[in-house]
């Protein structure tokens, strides 16, 4: 008996200390601002799928002329996917269709993009795509920069 709630015991302890290294995680990912809540679905095929697969829940972060993409849950301190603002070409937007609305947050908009030659969408709520589409706008002048 004594065994059963000591294992339980640790078992307790080790979820509670990954969830608190999630939590601290995700506050130095913020500390350095510029970020925003965004999904993620990447070499997604020509005709969307509206079942909601393939989105990844994340943190996106400015980094100069670089967007850094954080996985929620992951203990990684790298981010997963780095997108070059100089590489991004937005395709179109709309609004999530079928099952992706349960899979997105409440009032996301899903952003069509390309990043050398690699189909994406991101999804994001209004206020951050305004944010995004200005960071892309304004590029320093040579860089070519397609915003749909």
């Amino acid at each position: 008996m004594i065994l059963a709630l000591t294992v339980c015991g640790l078992v307790v302890v080790v979820v509670a200390v990954g969830l608190v290294v999630v939590g601290l995680r995700r506050r130095l990912i913020q500390r350095s601002g510029g970020t925003f809540d965004c999904s993620l679905r990447w070499d997604v095929p020509e005709k969307p799928d509206p079942s909601g697969k393939g989105w990844g829940y994340g943190v996106a972060r400015y980094n100069g002329d670089r967007i850094e993409w954080y996985r929620i849950f992951s203990y990684s301190p790298r981010p997963r996917r780095v997108l070059d603002r100089s590489a991004i070409e937005v395709a179109g937007r709309r609004v999530p269709e079928g099952e992706e609305v349960l899979a997105l947050l409440s009032d996301a908009v899903v952003l069509a993009c390309l990043h050398r030659g690699t189909r994406l969408e991101l999804a994001m709520s209004d206020d951050a795509l305004t944010g995004f589409l200005a960071w892309l706008e304004a590029a320093p002048p040579g860089q070519q920069v397609n915003v749909a």
